[in-house]
């Protein structure tokens, strides 16, 4: 019987190192949001028992046994640390509408990344290999050819709401008439105004991809992923190929967050997969002050990359005035000393948030609306104040405000009494709270927690050779046969021909009824 039991051991053993992948998980973006997503869909391809290099200029002390670490945090060298300054921000110094600046920045990050030391290294070893590359999908498709290079599936990931740029490349662009913009606030039924900007927008973006960035992103994937495939005795590929051969997209949403648009079976919304199952337990000190704030406490928080401190004086001591007036505790979160702090009022440095919005004394969030900040938020059922600063926190505040559990609060040197209502509103009208523990039921009312839903998708594509069996079917059909065209032509041509012989029979009707007529005459 104890040989049977070992021998039942030992095939387990070995099946579930049969099961372990070697995974190649790429968030090369040096923001500490992007970060928070890289290392968490790393921790649950860890904890599922597989093997993992990360490329990130984030590494983690202490790695796991199973993790490999490509330090990129030189990409930092490209960044403008100026772009977070609020008091530029509120300046109107920085010019955040200029789409070619980020596109530019997405391939210089792209060349930067793959051109450093660390990821060389590994590019360079012939007997390297993979199973399959996540990869963080943000306006550029360069990273596609990486898969390339291994032979083996692309996965990519989105840390955005679903929109017509990633949908097309595994299915076709989303119908504008009522699926908003990426970067868009309305929320559909839309009106004609807001149609024909759609419309607008994603006409004149396909054919700026299609006349112009399609061929920047193809020179920079032959330029520096195509030595690696020719290092490895292939030829180069035409990118067209490479950059449709997209396995299954990971979305950092959910229905909850956006809108109930149509999504092709390899498109899977994990929203929150970011978050522990179990909230770990506040500090000591964090403890002690939600469980005494006995009538409720306020969080605020400007997110990682604007800094509270950096305030002009006029909204620090505006803020504290009009914190100071209400019977509620006030957690801020500040990066330095505050001098003069009123009574209920306390700040901290670095903030664990979601404990802090798990804490049943948190009532309010004021947040810039960052979209991992929304996602907490709809999370653990707590409404918000936004301030959004740059980026889709617009977006994100202005679809929470109209989903009805967000106040929005423009960000300006004069905002201290829209400031003061929006708190007094939100304190006061029960409608955001419940709004937001109503999305919370709908958020939570999943089949399974996404950070399984992540590892069991990943596992399949891996499985099932790339999960062809997920792939539509409207990548292989041209377009004009897509809008039918080909039978517009067709009926077109048809409708000439009978127009043309109802005139020529007309016409030699006409000349024999003519030439009848002279004869009897």
């Amino acid at each position: 019987m104890d040989k049977w039991l070992v021998l039942f051991v030992a095939v387990a053993a070995l099946s579930s190192i049969s099961d372990a992948y070697k995974i190649l998980v790429i968030f090369p973006l040096p923001g500490r949001s992007h970060g928070i997503l890289g290392v968490n869909v790393v921790n649950h391809l860890l904890q599922a028992g597989h093997e993992v290099t990360y490329i990130t200029p984030f590494p983690v002390k202490d790695p796991h046994p199973n993790l490999q670490q490509l330090d990129v945090s030189a990409n930092f060298d490209i960044m403008d640390e100026n772009l977070s300054d609020v008091k530029r921000i509120l300046n109107k110094e920085i010019d955040f509408s200029n789409p070619m600046t980020m596109f530019q920045f997405t391939i210089d990050l792209f060349t930067k990344t793959v051109e450093d030391p660390n990821v060389v290294k590994v590019f360079n070893d012939t007997n390297q290999k993979f199973d399959a590359v996540v990869a963080e999908w943000m306006f550029t498709d360069s990273y596609a050819g990486i898969a390339t290079i291994f032979d083996c599936p692309l996965i990519w990931f989105s840390t955005i709401d679903p929109h017509w740029i990633v949908l097309s490349l595994i299915d076709e662009s989303t119908n504008p008439a009522y699926v908003p913009d990426s970067l868009s606030s309305t929320i559909p039924p839309f009106d004609f105004k807001e149609r024909v900007t759609g419309l607008f927008i994603q006409i004149v973006c396909s054919a700026f991809q299609y006349f112009y960035w399609d061929g920047v992103v193809e020179e920079s994937f032959r330029n520096v992923i195509g030595p690696y495939i020719t290092l490895r005795g292939k030829e180069i590929p035409s990118f067209y190929d490479v950059n449709y051969n997209v396995s299954l997209f990971l979305g950092n949403s959910h229905v909850s967050l956006g809108q109930p648009i149509r999504l092709p079976q390899n498109y899977i919304p994990i929203g929150g997969y970011h978050i522990e199952t179990k909230v770990k337990p506040l500090p000591d000190d964090l403890q002690k002050l939600l469980d005494n704030a006995k009538n409720g406490l306020i969080y605020f928080s400007l997110g990682s990359n604007v800094k509270s401190k950096d305030l002009p004086d006029n909204l620090k001591y505006g803020f504290l005035k009009i914190f100071s007036e209400l019977k509620h505790t006030v957690l801020w979160k500040f990066e330095e000393d505050l001098p003069n702090l009123p009574k209920n009022v306390h700040i901290v440095s670095w903030a664990p948030q979601p404990s802090i919005l798990a804490h049943p004394n948190c009532i309010l969030f004021i947040t810039h609306g960052g979209m991992l900040s929304t996602t907490e938020t709809v999370h653990f059922g707590k409404p918000i104040i936004g301030i959004p600063v740059f980026g889709d926190q617009f977006t994100n505040i202005e679809r929470a405000v109209k989903r009805g559990f967000a106040i929005k609060v423009t960000l300006s040197y004069t905002m201290l009494d829209e400031f003061k209502a929006a708190i007094d509103e939100a304190l006061s009208n029960p409608k955001y709270k419940n709004k937001a523990k109503e999305l919370s039921a709908i958020y939570h009312d999943r089949p399974m927690p996404p950070g399984k839903e992540l590892v069991h998708w990943v596992e399949h594509v891996i499985r099932t050779g790339g999960a062809p069996h997920l792939r539509s079917p409207a990548l292989h059909v041209p377009f004009y046969q897509k809008y039918y065209l080909d039978l517009l032509v067709l009926i077109v041509t048809i409708i000439l021909v009978l127009v043309l012989a109802v005139k020529l029979l007309l016409r030699v009707f006409l000349i024999s009824k003519k030439d009848l007529k002279k004869k009897n005459q």
